[in-house]
Protein backbone atom coordinates (compact mmCIF):
# COMPACT_ATOMS: atom_id res chain seq x y z
CA UNK A 1 0.00 0.00 0.00
CA UNK A 2 1.33 3.50 -0.97
CA UNK A 3 2.82 5.73 1.85
CA UNK A 4 1.21 8.95 1.87
CA UNK A 5 2.86 12.28 2.52
CA UNK A 6 1.13 15.74 3.21
CA UNK A 7 3.14 18.61 2.73
CA UNK A 8 1.61 21.94 3.52
CA UNK A 9 2.11 25.53 4.59
CA UNK A 10 1.52 28.66 3.91
CA UNK A 11 1.57 30.36 0.41
CA UNK A 12 4.98 31.22 -0.69
CA UNK A 13 6.27 28.52 2.20
CA UNK A 14 8.58 26.71 -0.12
CA UNK A 15 6.46 23.68 0.13
CA UNK A 16 7.34 23.42 -3.46
CA UNK A 17 10.79 23.50 -3.54
CA UNK A 18 10.80 21.23 -0.66
CA UNK A 19 8.59 19.23 -2.73
CA UNK A 20 11.34 18.83 -5.87
CA UNK A 21 14.28 18.48 -3.24
CA UNK A 22 12.72 15.04 -1.65
CA UNK A 23 11.49 13.91 -5.17
CA UNK A 24 15.39 14.12 -6.29
CA UNK A 25 16.42 12.35 -2.99
CA UNK A 26 13.62 9.30 -4.12
CA UNK A 27 15.32 9.56 -7.63
CA UNK A 28 18.87 9.28 -6.41
CA UNK A 29 17.86 6.13 -4.54
CA UNK A 30 15.05 4.60 -7.26
CA UNK A 31 12.17 5.00 -5.62
CA UNK A 32 8.92 5.68 -7.47
CA UNK A 33 7.05 8.67 -6.14
CA UNK A 34 3.96 10.60 -7.39
CA UNK A 35 3.16 14.02 -6.73
CA UNK A 36 -0.13 15.69 -6.64
CA UNK A 37 -0.53 19.38 -5.93
CA UNK A 38 -3.70 20.70 -4.51
CA UNK A 39 -3.30 23.63 -6.69
CA UNK A 40 -4.94 21.34 -9.42
CA UNK A 41 -8.12 20.67 -7.39
CA UNK A 42 -9.21 24.13 -7.37
CA UNK A 43 -12.97 24.12 -8.80
CA UNK A 44 -14.02 24.00 -11.79
CA UNK A 45 -15.64 28.25 -12.74
CA UNK A 46 -16.82 27.11 -16.49
CA UNK A 47 -20.52 28.27 -15.38
CA UNK A 48 -19.07 31.89 -13.61
CA UNK A 49 -17.94 34.75 -15.86
CA UNK A 50 -14.63 36.16 -15.55
CA UNK A 51 -15.64 39.23 -12.95
CA UNK A 52 -17.27 36.71 -10.64
CA UNK A 53 -14.02 34.53 -10.70
CA UNK A 54 -11.74 37.29 -9.87
CA UNK A 55 -13.56 38.09 -7.07
CA UNK A 56 -13.86 34.54 -5.53
CA UNK A 57 -11.57 33.63 -2.17
CA UNK A 58 -9.11 31.29 -3.59
CA UNK A 59 -7.59 31.14 0.04
CA UNK A 60 -10.70 29.48 1.95
CA UNK A 61 -10.68 25.54 1.77
CA UNK A 62 -14.01 25.40 0.35
CA UNK A 63 -12.55 26.77 -3.20
CA UNK A 64 -10.79 23.44 -3.28
CA UNK A 65 -12.70 20.21 -4.62
CA UNK A 66 -11.32 18.45 -1.59
CA UNK A 67 -14.27 15.94 -2.38
CA UNK A 68 -12.06 14.49 -5.26
CA UNK A 69 -8.70 14.27 -4.28
CA UNK A 70 -10.31 12.57 -1.01
CA UNK A 71 -11.47 10.28 -4.44
CA UNK A 72 -8.22 10.64 -6.21
CA UNK A 73 -6.26 9.58 -3.01
CA UNK A 74 -8.48 6.18 -1.99
CA UNK A 75 -8.28 5.19 -6.00
CA UNK A 76 -4.11 5.34 -5.79
CA UNK A 77 -3.89 3.86 -2.57
CA UNK A 78 -5.76 0.53 -3.65
CA UNK A 79 -2.92 1.01 -6.97
CA UNK A 80 -5.10 2.10 -9.34
CA UNK A 81 -4.69 5.17 -11.80
CA UNK A 82 -6.36 8.55 -11.94
CA UNK A 83 -7.09 11.42 -14.03
CA UNK A 84 -5.04 13.81 -12.20
CA UNK A 85 -6.81 17.55 -13.23
CA UNK A 86 -5.16 20.87 -14.27
CA UNK A 87 -6.29 24.08 -13.62
CA UNK A 88 -5.53 27.54 -15.09
CA UNK A 89 -4.23 30.30 -12.69
CA UNK A 90 -5.18 32.76 -15.84
CA UNK A 91 -8.68 32.06 -16.95
CA UNK A 92 -9.51 30.66 -12.76
CA UNK A 93 -10.90 27.28 -14.18
CA UNK A 94 -10.24 24.13 -14.03
CA UNK A 95 -8.68 22.73 -17.96
CA UNK A 96 -10.74 20.59 -19.56
CA UNK A 97 -7.31 18.09 -20.01
CA UNK A 98 -6.43 16.17 -17.37
CA UNK A 99 -3.27 13.53 -16.96
CA UNK A 100 -3.36 9.87 -16.43
CA UNK A 101 -1.36 9.18 -13.32
CA UNK A 102 -0.49 5.82 -11.96
CA UNK A 103 0.10 4.73 -8.03
CA UNK A 104 3.36 4.58 -6.82
CA UNK A 105 5.31 3.05 -3.63
CA UNK A 106 5.18 7.25 -2.31
CA UNK A 107 2.69 9.68 -3.22
CA UNK A 108 3.37 12.83 -2.29
CA UNK A 109 0.58 15.40 -1.76
CA UNK A 110 1.64 19.10 -1.62
CA UNK A 111 -0.75 22.54 -1.22
CA UNK A 112 -1.57 25.65 1.90
CA UNK A 113 -5.12 23.66 3.07
CA UNK A 114 -3.90 19.86 3.31
CA UNK A 115 -4.01 20.02 6.98
CA UNK A 116 -6.68 22.20 7.64
CA UNK A 117 -9.11 19.52 5.89
CA UNK A 118 -10.97 17.18 8.51
CA UNK A 119 -11.64 14.89 5.49
CA UNK A 120 -8.46 14.11 3.95
CA UNK A 121 -6.27 13.64 7.64
CA UNK A 122 -6.66 10.22 7.77
CA UNK A 123 -5.32 9.39 4.33
CA UNK A 124 -1.70 10.77 5.38
CA UNK A 125 0.83 8.26 6.80
CA UNK A 126 3.51 11.40 7.40
CA UNK A 127 2.14 14.92 8.06
CA UNK A 128 4.64 17.91 6.74
CA UNK A 129 4.23 21.58 7.98
CA UNK A 130 6.85 23.86 6.26
CA UNK A 131 6.91 26.90 8.76
CA UNK A 132 8.21 30.29 7.37
CA UNK A 133 7.77 33.70 8.32
CA UNK A 134 4.96 36.15 6.78
CA UNK A 135 7.19 38.66 5.15
CA UNK A 136 9.83 36.06 2.87
CA UNK A 137 6.41 34.45 2.14
CA UNK A 138 4.88 37.44 0.60
CA UNK A 139 7.76 38.71 -1.52
CA UNK A 140 7.76 34.96 -2.64
CA UNK A 141 4.55 35.36 -4.01
CA UNK A 142 4.98 38.66 -5.56
CA UNK A 143 7.59 37.49 -7.80
CA UNK A 144 5.79 34.29 -8.60
CA UNK A 145 2.53 36.20 -9.38
CA UNK A 146 4.39 38.62 -11.60
CA UNK A 147 6.51 36.23 -13.10
CA UNK A 148 4.11 33.07 -14.01
CA UNK A 149 0.76 34.22 -13.41
CA UNK A 150 0.48 37.28 -14.69
CA UNK A 151 -0.25 39.52 -11.95
CA UNK A 152 0.25 43.35 -11.00
CA UNK A 153 2.04 43.81 -7.75
CA UNK A 154 -1.48 45.81 -6.88
CA UNK A 155 -3.56 42.45 -7.05
CA UNK A 156 -1.10 40.89 -5.88
CA UNK A 157 -0.83 43.23 -2.42
CA UNK A 158 -4.69 43.37 -2.69
CA UNK A 159 -5.34 39.43 -2.86
CA UNK A 160 -2.74 39.37 0.13
CA UNK A 161 -4.35 41.40 2.61
CA UNK A 162 -7.64 40.42 1.51
CA UNK A 163 -7.82 37.15 1.51
CA UNK A 164 -4.15 34.80 1.61
CA UNK A 165 -3.28 36.98 5.53
CA UNK A 166 -6.86 36.05 7.21
CA UNK A 167 -6.91 32.87 5.56
CA UNK A 168 -3.82 31.86 6.73
CA UNK A 169 -4.60 32.64 10.31
CA UNK A 170 -7.70 31.03 10.44
CA UNK A 171 -7.11 28.02 8.68
CA UNK A 172 -3.48 27.53 7.57
CA UNK A 173 -1.34 28.52 11.22
CA UNK A 174 -3.77 26.45 13.49
CA UNK A 175 -3.17 23.41 11.00
CA UNK A 176 0.59 23.34 11.90
CA UNK A 177 -0.48 22.04 15.39
CA UNK A 178 -2.29 18.94 13.61
CA UNK A 179 1.29 18.12 11.88
CA UNK A 180 3.97 14.80 12.66
CA UNK A 181 7.24 17.46 11.55
CA UNK A 182 7.30 21.30 11.12
CA UNK A 183 10.31 22.42 8.91
CA UNK A 184 11.96 25.51 9.22
CA UNK A 185 14.27 27.15 6.03
CA UNK A 186 11.76 25.85 3.56
CA UNK A 187 12.65 24.12 1.31
CA UNK A 188 16.30 24.47 1.53
CA UNK A 189 16.82 22.26 4.93
CA UNK A 190 18.26 19.66 4.06
CA UNK A 191 18.99 18.12 7.36
CA UNK A 192 14.99 17.81 7.36
CA UNK A 193 14.96 16.32 4.12
CA UNK A 194 17.69 13.68 5.07
CA UNK A 195 15.75 12.75 8.98
CA UNK A 196 12.24 12.68 6.50
CA UNK A 197 14.09 10.64 3.95
CA UNK A 198 15.16 8.00 6.35
CA UNK A 199 11.48 8.00 8.11
CA UNK A 200 10.07 7.37 5.05
CA UNK A 201 12.66 4.38 3.94
CA UNK A 202 11.69 2.99 7.77
CA UNK A 203 8.42 2.78 6.45
CA UNK A 204 8.38 1.00 3.38
CA UNK A 205 10.87 -1.51 4.56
Amino acid sequence: MPLIIAIAGASGSGKSLFTENLLKEFAQEGKSVQVLREDHYYRAQDHLPMEEREKNNYDHPRAFEHELLLEHLETLKRGEAIDYPSYCYKTHTRMKETQRLESAPVIIVEGIMLLASPELQPMYNVKIFVDTPLDICLLRRIMRDIAERGRTLESVAKQYEETVKPMYHQFIAPSRFTADVIITQGGENHIALDVLKSHIKQRLL
